[in-house]
């Protein structure tokens, strides 16, 4: 059992997470906490980080999200500070004089460094995957894939003298064919579903919102209660969903349905026609997180006629900023046509598309039928093999897996889904119903489109 401090009188765990707590300074090496939305399930972790960085002086620890955009954001910007705050009110050192904006990371005052990194962002995370690490802890695993965490596993390697090596994980609860039921629950390996050799050094502790309700807004928890079945059970309950009946979408098809390289067999075929979808948001900037993101998705039919996801470029940006990012990748693409849904804010993304670029090719499509009736001639392609992701894209596949025959489940819109649905609609019009005036784009030079796709 490690050691851990009590760093302030006036802040107080939870009932809850003094014992989830337990748990993280415990023997297990690999230490999760699952559970619903707004438990402290990252405030936790981050202290925890933190008093392991104070106890091994020269220490390295680093913190792992999917996308670095958001991890800078909720955790850099948001939970440290506030834990920080908390939890050490009288620490010689405040979060602006320790951290490092440039390189992204927080050097305490005995030498300790906290480095902070998005998964996704290849460059940064292979030079921060070159150093060694007393401690590494993955946020929001269901949005990242088992091979990074396999990968950035093999940098737990520091030597130490106070403290054990660890890994943490936080999650809300995802499908129960996700790697972190399998490794947490089941405790098997995700990769062969054999029993883990030593099961104690995996331990799991769900921390739920009506845990941490003194911490919260009063309303959050009715909030969830009104939350459809499936959503309540994730968000609130934190329990890990079976694989329903209504889904439109499940984990084991996109996982059978990926390419994960142009290296790898089958190769990916020459691409005939190029499209860039836009789900339009009133979202004010990246700043606003209140707000839905703006769905940009790029995908192409495929010399086979199979249609291949091959970026999401969706977040929250101003209408200037989500304009240039498509243009740029009309581009980057040798794209065909810009999509974008007449019946939300058609009108304006046509004259912002065009304040950035007036010759770009530009086409409104109309949302005559509710999303679910749209996506479900999608889904069917997915079933018969005939679209694939290039990559993962865990925070629109976590949305697609939202998608019942009865209704959406997750707690905000469904941008980027609903961008691929346009995507994929435009790509294989004889899978809609209505009839659709289409543009008919000018011809694009295939020899540099293929020339573009190389250099992706």
């Amino acid at each position: 059992m490690e050691a851990v401090s009590t760093p302030s009188n006036e802040f107080k765990l939870t009932v809850k997470q003094e014992k989830a707590q337990d748990m993280l300074i415990s023997d297990a090496v690999h230490c999760a906490v699952g559970g619903g939305s707004r438990s402290g399930k990252t405030f936790l972790l981050c202290r925890q980080v933190f008093i392991r960085a104070i106890l091994e002086p020269n220490s390295r620890h680093a913190m792992f999200r999917f996308r670095f955009n958001s991890i800078w954001a909720s955790v850099v910007l948001d939970t440290m500070p506030k834990m920080l705050r908390l939890c050490f009110p009288y620490f010689n050192a405040t979060m602006d004089q320790m951290l490092n904006k440039k390189h992204g990371y927080m050097t305490l005052p005995n030498g300790s460094e906290i480095w902070f990194a998005g998964l996704d962002d290849k460059d940064r995370t292979e030079k921060i995957l070159g150093m060694e690490f007393a401690t590494i802890y993955f946020n929001e695993c269901s949005q990242i894939p088992w091979a990074s965490v396999i990968l950035a596993k093999t940098r737990l390697a520091q030597l130490t003298h106070n403290i054990k090596l660890k890994a943490f994980y936080d999650f809300n609860p995802p499908s129960k064919k996700h790697w972190t039921y399998l490794q947490f629950v089941d405790k098997v390996n995700p990769d062969d579903r054999r029993p883990e050799p030593d099961q104690f050094e995996f331990g799991y502790y769900m921390i739920n919102p009506i845990d941490n309700q003194d911490n919260i807004g009063s309303g959050y928890i009715k909030l969830l209660e009104g939350l459809p079945e499936r959503a309540r059970n994730r968000f609130l309950h934190g329990r890990f969903s079976d694989d329903s009946e209504g889904a439109l979408w499940s984990e084991e098809t996109l996982a059978q349905n990926r390419r994960v390289g142009h290296e790898l067999e089958p190769k990916i075929p020459d691409f005939q026609r190029v499209i860039i979808a836009i789900d339009p948001s009133g979202c004010s900037g990246p700043e606003d997180l209140r707000s839905d993101e703006v769905g940009i998705m790029v995908g192409a039919l495929g010399a086979d006629g199979h249609g291949y996801l091959i970026e999401d470029l969706s977040g929250r940006y101003k209408p200037e900023e989500w304009a240039r990012i498509a243009a740029s990748a009309f581009e980057r693409h040798s794209a065909d046509c810009i999509v974008a849904e007449k019946n939300f804010g058609g009108d304006m993304v046509r004259a912002v598309i065009h304040a950035e670029n007036p010759d770009l090719p530009y086409k409104e499509v109309n949302a005559s039928r509710g999303k679910i009736v749209r996506a479900e001639p999608i889904s069917m392609l997915y079933d018969q093999n005939k679209i694939h992701h290039i990559g993962h894209f865990p925070e629109l596949e976590d949305q697609l897996m939202g998608m019942l025959v009865s209704g959406y489940v997750g707690l905000k819109s469904p941008d980027r889904a609903d961008s691929l649905v346009w995507l994929f609609t435009e790509l294989f019009p004889k899978m809609t119903k209505k009839e659709d005036k289409y543009y008919i784009p000018p011809k694009i030079n295939t020899s540099q489109r293929t020339q573009n796709r190389r250099r992706m």
